[in-house]
């Protein structure tokens, strides 16, 4: 009776952890620790969890507690600081399905000499991207990507302003001139000091015009000097049209603005990000760095000057080969 009693202990906690399988819940260990994750898989001897960043698999014998997260514990609520987001205690999840909370975020930035890739953060419509993306423009075209019952709609929005740039941090700010813009979703910030070296971390953008692309990496080093500045280097595959883009932690919070990468035969694994907070200072200080249309430095192209008249001289005799 004993042993029978015991099955069905153990059926009906299966049972509950299948239930929760869909949803995070939370363990308490009896040693007082406490996880907060994904159900993988349950066995009749361990429950496999996924942390976002990696598995565990924790035998049942050391479980005290286990029930689903309430939703407070997922995730505490959105924060503004100045014109950006952030949001403590947001949940690490895989890369697959963190594509899936913040890729609509992501933008593709044209212009009239080539394009690249940007990211919004604010109800606003301010995107933000590199200074040498839109070097020199003043029609840019921004492309979001919105999810529809259909698929995946492209919505072209060309009353674009530039905010502020500048251009030793290769930064810029613009605003999407549309009432449509407060509909957009944005991504909150994440804090680049806290990066380690190995820590996974992954880009979406346009590489060579091929939109949406996402790369996934780790962190080699957090911070790499360059040029009197300094940038996360990473493996994740940066290539011209990731410019500008987005650098994601497993957290979905933008570390870093997808810069550069180091090209050269045998030169591979070799991309440049950004630091957030350095674009934190940026977005704060914007004032300083605010466009000017009357600067001639701020953004206008100068066509060469006409080049005075030449007299036109008989042409030479060509002689073809056999």
């Amino acid at each position: 009776m004993r042993k029978i009693l015991g099955l069905g202990v153990l059926a009906a906690a299966c049972a509950a952890v299948s239930a929760l399988a869909a949803d995070t819940v939370k363990i308490v260990l009896k040693n007082g620790a406490e996880l907060r994750g994904e159900v993988l898989k349950e066995r009749e001897d361990s429950v496999v969890l996924d942390l976002g960043h990696t598995v565990l698999t924790l035998p049942r014998m050391e479980i005290s507690v286990l029930e689903k997260a309430t939703a407070s514990a997922k995730a505490a609520a959105v924060q503004g600081e100045d014109i950006y987001f952030v949001e403590p205690g947001r949940e690490a999840v895989t890369v697959e399905k963190n594509v899936q909370r913040v890729a609509e975020s992501v933008v593709q930035i044209q212009t009239a000499s080539g394009l690249g890739s940007g990211f919004i953060i604010n109800k606003l419509g301010y995107v933000i991207t590199n200074q040498h993306v839109i070097a020199g423009e003043r029609e840019i075209t921004v492309v979001v990507y919105r999810k529809k019952p259909g698929g995946l709609e492209k919505q072209p929005f060309t009353q674009v302003k530039i905010i502020a740039m500048n251009g030793f941090l290769d930064l810029a700010i613009l605003q999407i001139d549309d009432p449509a813009a407060a509909s957009l979703p944005f991504v909150p910030m994440g804090d680049s000091e806290t990066l380690t070296q190995g820590q996974e971390v992954f880009a979406i953008g346009s590489p060579l015009g091929l939109e949406r692309s996402v790369s996934k990496g780790i962190v080699s080093i957090r911070a790499r000097e360059n040029g009197g500045r300094w940038y996360i280097q990473s493996t994740t595959q940066i290539n011209p049209g990731n410019s500008g883009g987005p650098l994601f932690n497993a957290r979905g919070e933008v570390v870093g603005v997808n810069n550069m990468k180091a090209a050269g035969v045998g030169v591979e694994g070799l991309g440049f990000s950004i630091p957030s907070n350095v674009l934190k200072l940026f977005l704060k200080n914007r004032e300083a760095f605010a466009f000017d249309p009357r600067n001639p430095n701020s953004g206008f192209r100068y066509l060469p000057p006409p080049a005075p008249p030449t007299e036109k001289s008989k042409p030479e005799s060509v002689t073809t080969g056999g």
